[in-house]
């Protein structure tokens, strides 16, 4: 292209060999990793370049006026001393190239042991920060123990029982309700059996707590009871009960200790509307828990046990109405226990007595007149945005930015100890009595 726009004769009068070469360098559009000859009518292959060849050089000058032959021998040896300084240019740029490589895999080495820092300085961030409890609400009693926590509401009538009165293990012994000794030889202490009237009583109770949530306006799920080490971390169990939860090592799954972890988790990595907040789920399922360091009269019979069945309702705030959604769940577990004719009282709990990931927790607990003590049934909790943070649970706003949303739950009602608390303070000499409201559940209104 160039002796097409430019007389031979202005290159060649200029001069020389470099003039040529630097021509011949000017025409090598890419780099060329190998050196290799060719013949052609035209053309000498040079890499991957292709260049004039000297015949086609010599034709061009035959055009210009004024040629004369005996140039020819000097156009020659101009075009080959052009073509060398061109080769050795290229040369020249190999070692260059060799040179790059060399750097270029250093810095490839070298990046990669920072990058490998670099994940490993991320992880022990992390890991701290997994470490770190929520904050507590400013309305959060100070304190250290339970002695601390505020009894903020009570109601029913504590009954008055007989001398002889039964606790509900032998009163599940007497009716043959639950076999305890029969869990310990299937599994080991902590997994009853329930048998007649007492799996019939179980379900009536499952039942009625699953409805009872439902009409209050939460859409029912059924979950896994067996959830990945994410579940685990978004909830906030792991890491700081990684020890009371049962794990499944093969697969590196954990079995639920609460149907808020799998409910909860429906809604890591989403974002919603804000006109679809607020979201209210109920789910029934097994729970599972170790209780180590368990032991002595307060985990006898149904007290603590290491499956249980409980109902728990979910919400999915915004933050600007997640307290007044506490008020509604706290109102819903008292129409509970109220319904079920049992003497209760609501607690709230103290900034040390209250879970890693909760910013305030109120107790219900109702009364086992035969232990002549208060037994848990039900933690009601606002995290906040908490656990939304860890399950990165978010909703565009007005504003069209993303802002976390925040996260309650509540027990509605764990079973082990409502069930102790229904056959205890129900005990006549004729049989125990089934509550009115769980008699269309039962089908029958007295165990004899």
């Amino acid at each position: 292209k160039l002796m097409e726009s430019q007389d031979f004769d202005t290159l060649y009068a200029a001069g020389s060999a470099r003039a040529i070469g630097d021509w011949l360098l000017g025409m090598n559009a890419t780099r060329a990793y190998t050196l290799k000859y060719g013949t052609g009518k035209n053309v000498l292959s040079i890499g991957r370049v292709q260049t004039p060849t000297l015949a086609l050089v010599v034709e061009r000058q035959k055009a210009i006026e004024n040629f004369k032959p005996e140039t020819y021998w000097e156009i020659r040896t101009n075009y080959r001393e052009g073509l060398f300084s061109c080769l050795r240019g290229r040369f020249n740029k190999k070692e260059e190239a060799e040179a790059v490589k060399t750097k270029t895999a250093t810095i490839k080495e070298s990046t990669k042991e920072l990058e490998e820092s670099m994940v490993s300085a991320e992880k022990e961030i992390t890991d701290i920060l997994l470490t770190v409890p929520n904050l507590p609400y400013a309305g959060v009693p100070e304190g250290r123990t339970a002695e601390d926590n505020i009894v903020e509401k009570t109601g029913g009538v504590i009954p008055e029982l007989p001398a002889d009165a039964l606790p509900h293990w032998d009163l599940a012994k007497k009716y043959d309700l639950i076999d305890f000794e029969l869990g310990v030889k299937i599994t080991g202490a902590g997994f009853p059996v329930y048998k007649g009237k007492g799996a019939r009583l179980q379900r009536a109770l499952i039942s009625f707590f699953l409805d009872a949530a439902r009409e209050a306006g939460y859409l029912e799920i059924q979950p896994p009871y067996v959830v990945n080490a994410a579940s685990g971390y978004g909830t906030g169990q792991l890491p700081d009960k990684e020890g009371q939860m049962y794990h499944c090592n093969e697969d590196d799954l954990y079995l639920i200790p609460t149907a808020e972890v799998p409910v909860t988790n429906l809604y890591r990595d989403v974002i919603f509307n804000e006109s679809d907040l607020p979201i209210k789920n109920t789910a029934y399922s097994a729970c599972f828990r170790r209780e180590a360091g368990s032991y002595g009269k307060d985990v006898r019979g149904l007290n603590r046990l290491h499956q249980f069945d409980k109902v728990e309702i979910v919400q999915i705030q915004h933050p600007d109405h997640s307290y007044e959604a506490l008020e509604e769940m706290k109102a819903h577990v008292q129409s509970l226990v109220e319904r079920l004719e049992l003497p209760w009282h609501i607690l709230r709990l103290c900034g040390g007595d209250m879970s890693f990931t909760s910013a305030i927790t109120f107790d219900f607990e109702v009364y086992s007149a035969a232990q002549k003590r208060w037994l848990e049934v039900s933690s009601v909790s606002n995290f906040e945005s908490y656990q939304a943070n860890r399950l990165k649970c978010r909703y565009r706003g007005a504003d069209k930015k993303m802002h976390l949303c925040h996260t309650l739950n509540g027990s509605a009602l764990a079973l082990p100890r409502i069930m102790a608390a229904l056959l205890e303070n129900n005990q006549t000499p004729e049989g125990i009595k089934i509550p009115k409201v769980l008699v269309p559940y039962c089908g029958f209104d007295i165990i004899d």
